[in-house]
């Protein structure tokens, strides 16, 4: 579904809200395997290698807007699944949190780059297919959380899965 080349970014290229995604992505894996709280799992994320180079209000948004969402968002997203939420993978239950999160919060962010960036991070992270898990799961979400944008946008149409 990319539209971007298939090569993958080097690290020198990832823009600040790129890397953010991906410190929100370790922290909510930390999160949903380890039950660790919020700001235990904030503090040791800003302290890894390279946290300074991510937008950390955006990081900040991620991590506490899905975990304080976790039931809105699991709600969205089981409805879509093919199996229980709890057989998931916690690296695409994260991704999805954080697709979910953007698309309803991020008015900023594309619904296209939403769902670019959510199959990066499961391809980067997540186990071999999951990066299409994922893709089936936010691309109705997308038409259904962001519609009038949806709709608007040349070329493909995001799928409405059945549910309008």
């Amino acid at each position: 579904m990319s539209t971007t080349s298939q090569k993958p970014r080097k690290a020198s290229d990832k823009s600040a809200r790129t890397r953010a995604r991906e410190f929100a992505l370790q922290a909510l894996y930390q999160h949903i395997v380890g039950g660790n709280e919020a700001g235990a799992i904030d503090a040791f994320t800003r302290d890894l290698n390279g946290f300074h180079k991510a937008d950390s209000v955006h990081y900040d948004a991620l991590l506490h807007g899905c975990i304080a969402q976790t039931d809105e968002a699991d709600a969205l997203i089981a409805p879509l699944l093919d199996r229980p939420l709890a057989e998931i993978s916690p690296i695409e239950r994260a991704v999805m949190w954080v697709g979910v999160y953007e698309l309803r919060h991020c008015p900023d962010v594309p619904w296209r780059v939403v769902l670019n960036e959510c199959i990066e991070l499961a391809k980067s992270f997540g186990g071999t297919d999951g990066h299409k898990y994922v893709n089936g799961v936010l691309h109705p979400l997308a038409a259904r959380l962001r519609p009038a944008e949806v709709a608007a946008s040349p070329g493909r149409e995001a799928s409405t899965g059945g549910r309008g």
